[in-house]
């Protein structure tokens, strides 16, 4: 076995300290050793090491003892040595010097738990917006005990255990004298009350699964992503407390003829390489409908053309984005035996390629 320490030692304390001093060193070990404080490894045996000192130290004749004798005159203090002397526990002996009761809260209201639901949307109702019905499965108020949990002409009645405190106060006697322990009652679980006829459909929870159609406003914007909080449609509260939270994410379909790009939407115009050398007026798809857009002779492939204000609405603020048009210049990959003699005349013109040609 390994030698024991020294209390002073133990304390942080010289052999000259006085009383205050050895119950303040006590009072600042006990608090950062305490086991149910600290889990670090070895804070357990270092807690009965920090009591086994004070116990000899705090008391004149076991200290006047122990500075005579060492551990051989302490050991007599505790039969076979601390191993055999009982504190009472850890948790006694900490409540019952740093203040003398230790407490129970009683169950306080919970707020309902938060429920969460994917739905899809199209292209177009994200951009715009749009009212949606959904339905949701949630925890509500039992409909026929309206959440007593009892029997519709009946009511809770109050825990004998406890009567009606939902704490239950034991006074217990320590090394360190007298303290009240309070805990929870263990009957009632906290609530003060217990249910001796239960209602036949929650079986006494208080509680159902009710499926509920709410109607969803999406606002103009959205992403593909996002999220909508409604505040209180989740699961209802227990003890009174609020109810959770429903979030709704969003799924957006793609489009198939736009690209978004955060407010902005792209569209690809294919034209032919004769429409783009000549130029065109065209007809281009948007969000609002067709509009007429000018593509000027000589346009390349990849070029953009912008419409303004025919983007995605602005989620936060006024204004939408802008869509983009790039144009797509399309060669053929089959030609009729009198195209193909044009493009060879059209090669010949043209010559190597030069740059503007």
């Amino acid at each position: 076995m390994p030698a024991k320490r020294d209390y002073y030692e133990i304390l942080g304390l010289d052999r000259n300290a006085n009383e205050e001093k050895i119950k303040s060193a006590f009072r600042k070990l006990a608090f950062k050793y305490h086991p149910d404080r600290n889990r670090d490894d070895g804070a357990e045996e270092k807690f009965k090491e920090i009591n086994e000192a004070y116990e000899v130290l705090s008391d004149p004749d076991k200290r006047t003892t122990y500075d005579r004798f060492g551990h051989s005159g302490a050991e007599g203090f505790f039969g076979q040595g601390f191993e055999g002397f009982n504190f009472g526990g850890f948790g006694d002996i900490f409540d019952a010097f740093f203040g003398g009761t230790t407490t129970a809260t009683r169950q306080a209201p919970q707020r309902g738990a938060d429920l969460q639901r994917r739905i899809t949307i199209t292209f177009e109702e994200a951009a715009f917006g749009i009212e949606k019905e959904i339905n949701i499965l949630r925890t509500e108020h039992c409909s026929l005990c309206q959440g007593t949990g009892c029997q519709p002409d009946k009511q809770p009645s109050r825990c004998p255990d406890c009567n009606g405190n939902g704490q239950v106060r034991q006074v217990r006697q320590s090394i360190f004298g007298r303290f009240t322990n309070i805990t929870t009652c263990r009957r009632c679980q906290g609530e003060g009350r217990i249910i001796t006829e239960p209602c036949p459909r929650c079986r006494g929870s208080g509680k159902e699964k009710q499926e509920r159609s709410i109607l969803v406003k999406i606002p103009a914007g959205v992403e593909d992503g996002s999220r909508i909080r409604l505040s209180g449609e989740g699961d209802v509260g227990v003890r009174g407390g609020p109810s959770g939270n429903l979030y709704l994410a969003l799924s957006v379909k793609q489009h198939e003829l736009f690209t978004r790009d955060g407010d902005n939407i792209l569209y690809e115009l294919p034209m032919n390489v004769a429409r783009a050398a000549l130029g065109a007026e065209v007809e281009v798809p948007t969000l609002d409908g067709n509009v007429k857009l000018k593509v000027p002779a000589g346009s390349q492939a990849g070029q953009l053309f912008r419409l303004k204000k025919k983007g995605i609405p602005h989620l936060y603020g006024s204004g939408r984005g802008d869509q983009f048009v790039r144009l797509l210049v399309v060669t053929p990959d089959s030609l009729t035996k009198r195209e193909r003699q044009l493009f060879e005349e059209l090669a010949r013109t043209l010559g190597p390629t030069k740059k503007g040609r």
